[in-house]
């Protein structure tokens, strides 16, 4: 069986991710979503919320690849969370060429603990390729209408956080 980890904060999840989460299951026959959790980044969801918004999204994309598809929290090394949840292939998008000098670092690292453990790029889709969670926070945070960038039920978590 081949295990796919596709990790992020995933605050909160986008269409980018859903973009991602869908053609990376094509790949795998179980993919786990690794939500990380990054005191650092202070994210505007806890985990429990986050973790909650994936499952949600991602019942039907498992129905619609058959790919089963779970989300795992985790806080340690990526590399070791693969091998946590059993994963040979860690899954990563990349939007734009900003993206990949970073994760090109992350893959040197990565290979030199774990050189059995294989890192694939996806780019996201053109019309996805622009959304970041950071920019659809702060369009929400401003009163802006972000249903072009999350699905329904992320839309209505960030109106909720933010009509305080």
């Amino acid at each position: 069986m081949r295990v796919g980890l596709y990790p992020g904060t995933f605050d909160p999840i986008t269409y980018g991710h859903v973009d991602i989460i869908r053609r990376a299951a094509m790949l795998v026959d179980r993919l786990v979503i690794g939500v990380a959790i990054n005191r650092d980044k202070g994210p505007l969801f806890d985990l429990e919320t986050r973790v909650a918004m994936i499952e949600a999204e991602c019942v039907a994309l498992s129905e619609e690849t058959g790919t089963e598809i779970v989300a795992h929290p985790f806080e340690n090394l990526l590399i070791d969370c693969a091998h946590d949840v059993g994963a040979t292939l860690i899954i990563r998008g990349l939007r734009a060429v900003s993206d990949f000098e970073y994760e090109f670092q992350m893959v040197g690292m990565n290979r030199a603990l774990d050189a059995s453990v294989e890192t694939v790029f996806l780019m996201a889709e053109a019309r996805h390729q622009a959304i970041a969670s950071k920019l659809v926070k702060e369009i929400a945070r401003l009163g802006g209408d972000v249903t072009k960038f999350v699905p329904p039920a992320v839309e209505e978590a960030l109106r909720a956080r933010f009509s305080g």
